[in-house]
């Protein structure tokens, strides 16, 4: 049964690719604590994926609504943007001291982020849902507009931050771990509560599987899909807030950037057919954590970065193939043992 479960896949690659870094790298399952915080290979693929994790979970819902969501890098753009503009940092003399402090309240810093991200998903989902506007389309406005936006609120520049509770979100540690990891862990318990304890996971399938059926059933699909694009702005924001928070400073031309697409990959690996309807908010955390260790193990073992791209590239088609109903059939009529039939 466990073979046949949808997460199977998924966490077979991801043994897969530890299992080279196990020969391949040095030391890779090595853990050790130093000033009380847990340090390893292990432990910094997790911490790096956190914002993906996060971009991820957001894109599985607007894919099993049949949608895509390609702004999610400039919304972690805008999201940093914010933040570090109104945190920044003033040094004042405390004692005879010289320390920093914020411009703006962090919490107030932090709500404006991410009310900026929520409002980037209400654009988008007021264009898909309200609009009718085909999702790409729609998103990609933003993913041009978006972006250039934070620019122009930065002037090209890299906003820098020095404040040091801020830096707390992105590199900061928790009982030994990764602050960052309880955000994801978080976000990732809510959602997970929401979709199967509710009847909320299953109207997001309902909408995937057939919006019209949906919609003549009684459901308010409108309203769903334009739920599903705020949350996964939101998740953004919170990626943003944790990258601007890791890096000390907020990069409007890089922060985020391609995000989408290591998001969408990272769902499609986790199982959720582009297609709509079922998703595994499971399979998506693992498949962002499989691309980490990937990017992990091409730099660690001495290729180019530019290879990173090329199996990226690769696994993309494979999934697009696999996922093809004409591709299935084929197969099956290659090899009909794989179905447990006969050839005829």
């Amino acid at each position: 049964m466990f073979v046949h479960h949808p997460i199977f896949r998924p966490l077979a690659a991801l043994a897969i690719l530890l299992l080279i870094d196990l020969i391949m790298v040095p030391g890779f399952f090595h853990l050790e604590i130093k000033d009380g915080h847990l340090y390893g290979s292990l432990i910094d693929i997790a911490n790096r994926a956190a914002p993906l994790i996060l971009a991820a979970i957001g894109m599985t819902l607007v894919i099993a609504t049949r949608g895509i969501d390609i702004s999610v890098g400039a919304t972690v753009a805008i999201s940093g943007t914010v933040a570090a503009m109104l945190v920044g940092g003033t040094m004042v003399m405390n004692n005879g001291t010289p320390e920093y402090v914020a411009n703006t309240p962090m919490w107030i810093a932090l709500a404006a982020a991410m009310g900026a991200a929520v409002l980037c998903g209400a654009w988008n989902g007021a264009l898909v849902a309200g609009l009718g506007l085909q999702p790409i389309v729609a998103t990609l406005i933003l993913m041009v507009a978006g972006r250039g936006l934070a620019q122009l609120l930065t002037d090209g520049q890299i906003i820098t931050v020095y404040y040091q509770p801020f830096f707390f979100l992105g590199s900061g540690y928790l009982f030994g771990l990764p602050f960052s990891l309880y955000i994801v862990a978080a976000v990732f318990i809510v959602t997970a509560l929401l979709m199967r304890k509710t009847a909320l996971g299953l109207f997001i399938q309902s909408v995937g599987i057939n919006p019209v059926a949906a919609r003549l059933a009684g459901l308010k699909t409108a309203v769903l899909i334009f739920f599903v694009y705020v949350f996964c702005s939101a998740c953004a924001g919170v990626a943003g807030l944790m990258i601007t928070s890791n890096i000390k400073s907020a990069d409007a031309n890089n922060a985020g950037l391609l995000l989408e697409l290591d998001a969408i990959l990272a769902v499609t690996l986790g199982g959720t057919s582009l297609a709509g309807g079922k998703f595994n908010l499971a399979g998506s955390v693992i498949g962002a954590l499989i691309i980490q260790t990937l990017t992990y193990t091409i730099y660690s073992i001495g290729l180019p970065p530019e290879v990173n791209m090329v199996v990226k590239s690769v696994v993309v088609f494979v999934i697009c193939v696999s996922q093809s109903a004409e591709f299935k059939t084929m197969w099956r009529r290659a090899f009909p043992a794989a179905r447990g039939g006969k050839a005829q």
